[in-house]
Order: C-alpha cells, then structure tokens, then sequence
C-alpha cells in the first residue's frame, strides 16, 4: 500500500469516521482495508446526498455519477468540485477532492472483494436517492412524512441492513471460510444489526430531522396516535407521543439484540471482529437506554454517549471478553434505563 493509499485509510478515515474509527482500527489486517474503504466510500456518498445547500436534483445527479463509476459503468475522473467547495466539514471537502483515490484503491482490491464493496455502495446509494426524492420538498415549514412501516424498514436496509451482509461475506471470506455456521440466520442477524443501529440514529435525531422537514415515522401511526407532524416540533407533545416512540425503540432494541446473537454466533477466536461489532451495539443500546428518559422531542438536547463512557464500554468489554457469561451480560446492562443528566 503506497503512503497515500495508507492516508486515506487512516488519517483521512479517522476525520470522517468518527467514533467508528474505533470499529474499524481494532478489525484484523485481513479485512481492515475492505471495510475501511467501503466506509469511506458510502461516507463520501452521505456527504453529496447531506449538502443541502446544492439542489435536489444536482445531488441525485452526483449520486448517479458516483454509482456508475464505482460500478465501472465508467471511467470518467469525477469533479465534484462544487460540492466540495459547500462543505463545513474539512474532511469532507478532502474526502470529496480525493475521491479518484479512493476509487483507485477499489480497482486495486480482489476481484471478490470489488464485487462485493461495489454492491453494498449500490445499494446503499438506492437509499440515499430515495430519501432524497421522497423529501424533496421538504422544509422546516413544510414536513413531509411520505413513509410507510415497510418503506422505513426497506430503507433503514438498504442504507445499512445491508451493511451488515457486506461485513458477514468479507469476514467469512477472509477470516473463516470454513467454520460451521448458520449462514441463514448469521446473515438475517447481521441485517438486523445494521437496521438497528440505523434506526437508534433516526430515533435519536427526529428533533433535528423535523426541523429540516423531514419525519421518518409513518404518518399512519402518528395518526392513530393523535398527533400531526407538526405536533412533534412541541416538546409539550412529549407524553403523548411517547407510547409510539417507545415502540420503535422496541423494535431498535430487538434488532441490537438480533445483533448481539449474531456476535456470538461469530466464532470465538476471532476476537479482535467480536469486539468491532460488540462496540457499537452497546453503545446503541446505551443510547436507547437514555432515549427512554429523555424527552425526545427536545431539540436542544441531543442524546449521545459520552467519551468517557465509550471508553469504559471498551475497556470492560476487553477485560471480561475471557468470562463468557459476564460478557455475554453486557448488552442487558447497556440497554439498561439511564438518566444522562
């Protein structure tokens, strides 16, 4: 790997990763620069379809562009000179300047690996362009609410249930090819995992989504609930809403679960996967935990998990990894009720 390629996959990867740079350092040198480069791929692809300061339509086109070259439709250099001079973030203006080597590194991989990085940016941009289609029109004044139950769960795969089979198929691939696993229910676990983890992030920034908008919760339940879009820009609306919000944290907190099950259907010895995929469904569970306490409607206090509890969700982790019922305990304690005041 020539010093450029090994920038981008560390420093550049940690300045858009965030906390998942963690995730991604701790994963074996067999699978670290597929995934990582996944990563940085559908990041890229989530800072074109996020800058709302260039048009709907210019941003589906980068999309479509984008796609098409990763899948080698063609081999036109990108310019996405435009969308790089409108970001915040310098890191995702870097990212987007450096795209073509990110896209070098792709051509550079295994054939099997190429394949599968190309499909999961497939699927995971169909997502992107559909949410941006679907709130096209949508405005702090204006929210659109055009999903249904099955809409967001569709969704909530194909921007990262499908992750989770990327993942599964790289690590066996390169990792245990030959382990005796249940491949179905590895691979359907694996899928609820990364639908988990999607949606405690919906659930999590609906205050911030409304006010841009948009409303992922289907307008049927909050129908039936009583309640309008509109309604939710309230934090007064708080009670009455909290019934149908809880069930969707119910539905988040079984599909973490689905993942934990899938942790441990994930062979032993592999120790340093276990804990890249342990890490952020704890840390998810941590989260709905406090989401259960907090009023949620409140756009002044976004809910998130210290610094300083993702470290000590770490370190327990690798401390009680040897004593298999202590850590197999550690996702009851995290989904545990948390006041985080």
């Amino acid at each position: 790997m020539t010093s450029d390629a090994a920038h981008l996959l560390t420093k550049m990867l940690k300045d858009v990763s965030r906390s998942f740079y963690l995730t991604l350092r701790v994963l074996p040198g067999a699978v670290r620069p597929q995934i990582s480069l996944a990563y940085l791929l559908a990041r890229a692809t989530d800072t074109i379809a996020d800058t709302q300061i260039i048009s709907v339509e210019l941003r589906l086109d980068a999309l479509r562009l984008f796609r098409e070259r990763i899948l080698g439709i063609h081999h036109k250099p990108l310019d996405f000179g435009d969308l790089s001079r409108n970001q915040g973030s310098p890191a995702e203006r870097i990212l987007l300047e450096r795209i073509e080597e990110a896209l070098s590194l792709l051509s550079s991989l295994p054939i099997t690996d190429q394949q599968l990085i190309r499909e999961v940016l497939s699927t995971i941009t169909s997502g992107q362009e559909l949410d941006l289609k679907r709130f096209e029109t949508a405005t702090g004044n204006n929210i659109a609410i055009p999903l249904t139950d099955p809409a967001l769960n569709d969704y909530t795969y194909r921007v990262a249930g499908c992750v989770g089979e990327f993942w599964t198929k790289t690590c066996r691939i390169h990792l245990f090819p030959h382990a005796k696993l249940n491949e179905e229910q590895l691979l359907a676990d694996a899928v609820r995992f990364g639908k988990g983890l999607q949606l405690v992030n919906i659930l999590r920034d609906l205050p911030s989504d409304l006010r841009q908008g948009r409303c992922y919760l289907p307008a049927e339940k909050l129908q039936y609930a009583g309640l309008t879009p509109n309604d939710l820009l309230s934090i007064q609306a708080e009670p009455k809403f909290r019934p149908l919000y809880d069930s969707y944290l119910d539905i988040a907190q079984a599909h973490l679960a689905a993942g934990w099950d899938y942790v441990h259907a994930l062979p032993r010895p592999c120790v340093r996967v276990r804990l890249a995929c342990a890490w952020p469904i704890l840390i998810g569970a941590r989260t709905i935990g406090r989401l259960r306490v907090e009023n949620v409607l409140d756009p002044g206090r976004r809910v998130k998990v210290s610094r300083a509890e993702v470290r000590t969700i770490i370190l327990r982790s690798i401390l009680l990894y040897p004593f298999k019922s202590a850590w197999h305990e550690l996702f009851a304690q995290a989904s545990a009720r948390t006041d985080s005041r």
